[in-house]
């Protein structure tokens, strides 16, 4: 009763901001209006589900600077996560030009101006690269899920160079960011998400100078086993998970605004 209260829920919200984001974004260039409805979207998603947030080095980061972010992928609730976990960011990610097709989120997506890729034509991919600098020429963050495709084990997979280039092209900074205990809320195929808390660890930027078409595969293994040494497996909230990451403040989440 109560679960399919949520999933009424989260349609009709769904359908209000999907509607709302599409209408603003008509009239946006880089979709930046369109963005913060969208921030607002995903706190709902996160607030409604009971999920909280562990952030730990938003130090590092400066948010006048736009990146480059390689994220382990781990589940669908990801996307939220970042968002919620980076405020202080306007972030696009990459992403399968199918995604498009999916109603309402789909629509959302291209109304907030994420960089699409059609991974059968080669052209189309460096298209994608040069809409990527665009954006970040606006001030704008690039999100990369540089495996590729979501772990159904949690366990790390091999990284495509795409996002990489596009950071050596670009010559902006790649900042790594874990995600630990998303795939135990929401695994690969399920669709309640589950009460709980996610960690998210920043690590420091990583220059890209230097860096070329040549020798991206050094720079791919630099920020995977940065992202690596701070994956805990399955559950993110175990005993040696708190000892390894230590004391971690829980990031509460506050109401954007729009």
């Amino acid at each position: 009763m109560i679960y399919g209260l949520k999933l009424m829920f989260f349609a009709a919200v769904t359908i209000v901001l999907a509607l709302t984001t599409i209408t603003i974004g008509l009239f946006e260039r880089h979709g930046k209006v369109a963005y913060r409805v969208n921030r607002f979207w995903t706190w709902i998603i996160l607030w409604a589900g009971g999920v909280s947030l562990k952030v730990r080095g938003l130090e590092h980061i400066d948010p006048r600077q736009p990146y480059i972010f390689m994220v382990n992928h781990q589940s669908n609730v990801d996307i939220p996560v970042l968002v919620q976990s980076l405020p202080q960011f306007q972030l696009r990610w990459v992403a399968k030009k199918e995604l498009l097709k999916v109603p309402f989120f789909g629509w959302a997506m291209w109304a907030t101006k994420h960089v699409t890729v059609d991974r059968n034509d080669p052209q189309g991919a460096v298209r994608s690269l040069k809409v990527a600098q665009e954006r970040m020429a606006a001030g704008i963050s690039i999100v990369v899920f540089p495996e590729g495709t979501r772990s159904r084990d949690g366990k790390l997979q091999r990284f495509k160079k795409g996002g990489f280039l596009l950071a050596a092209q670009a010559g902006k900074p790649i900042v790594p960011v874990t995600i630990n205990g998303s795939g135990r809320l929401l695994p690969s195929g399920a669709f309640q998400l589950r009460p709980g808390t996610i960690e998210v660890t920043v690590d420091k930027p990583v220059s890209v100078v230097g860096f070329r078409a040549g020798n991206l595969r050094l720079l791919s293994n630099q920020v995977r086993d940065t992202i690596q040494s701070h994956l805990n497996g399955r559950d993110a909230n175990t005993t040696a998970n708190r000892r390894e990451q230590g004391d971690l403040a829980a990031m509460p989440l506050e109401k954007p605004t729009t």
